[in-house]
């Protein structure tokens, strides 16, 4: 198999209810991060790993494969993304023994392209051995970031830098928490998938994670743009 990509999609999302079956500028949101995969052209199987029957219907309709339900224990608020990768290798019988690429998109990735998947996949098949994910440089310097202290007073988060002028301090990136490959075996033993990832940078006004109503509405305006 070349690659396969798996899109966690669970019905439960609290800030923005039934969010994965929204319509996002005229699709359902889940069929945008289908409609990419299949245009990218570069997976043997794209399948859709969910709680859902909703989801696994429009999944479905969208072009997807639902071949397995998700249990109830990885389908709440706390469960992290790759002990789900994990379960659909295993329902899918996926080889673990090799390096078969298995590619997690998240369901509401609508500004992702096919480019951006094809990209993804050909920078980690430089270092098989590794992750690869999607990251972008913020705005503004966030080696200057800092807490509030229990009095609420500032309480610099990277002291090191507190005299640092802006133009010198360290190019950072943050996940665009999109799209993320690893081989078989790496997404059954991994701890962390961006410690040590391949990284293919994208445009930070595309970097929009959808969480909060104001995340959608951020992403239309960006997704309509001439």
């Amino acid at each position: 198999m070349n690659a396969v990509a798996i899109i966690p999609a669970r019905g439960g999302s609290k800030r923005i209810p039934r969010k994965n079956l929204r319509e996002f500028n005229g699709r359902p949101m889940i069929a945008w991060a289908i409609g990419h995969a299949i245009a990218a052209g570069i997976f043997d199987r794209i399948v859709v790993s969910t709680d859902d029957e909703d989801i696994a219907l429009a999944a479905l309709d969208a072009g997807a494969e639902v071949p397995f339900r998700r249990p109830a224990h990885l389908a709440d608020d706390t469960t992290a993304t790759a002990p789900v990768i994990a379960h659909a290798i295993s329902a899918l019988e996926l080889s673990i023994d090799d390096t078969t690429p298995a590619c997690c998109i998240y369901p509401t990735t609508p500004l992702l392209t096919p480019d951006d998947l094809r990209t993804l996949l050909a920078v980690w098949r430089e270092h098989p051995e590794r992750f690869a994910l999607t990251g972008y440089v913020p705005a503004l310097p966030i080696a200057r970031a800092f807490t509030l202290d229990s009095d609420g007073a500032a309480a610099l988060l990277l002291s090191e830098f507190a005299a640092t002028r802006t133009q010198d301090l360290p190019c950072v990136m943050l996940d665009a928490g999109w799209c993320y490959v690893g081989s078989t075996r790496a997404w059954t033993t991994t701890t962390s998938v961006i410690d040590g990832s391949s990284v293919v940078e994208i445009q930070a006004e595309r970097a929009i994670d959808i969480d909060t109503e104001a995340d959608w509405q951020h992403a239309l305006d960006v997704a309509r743009r001439p």
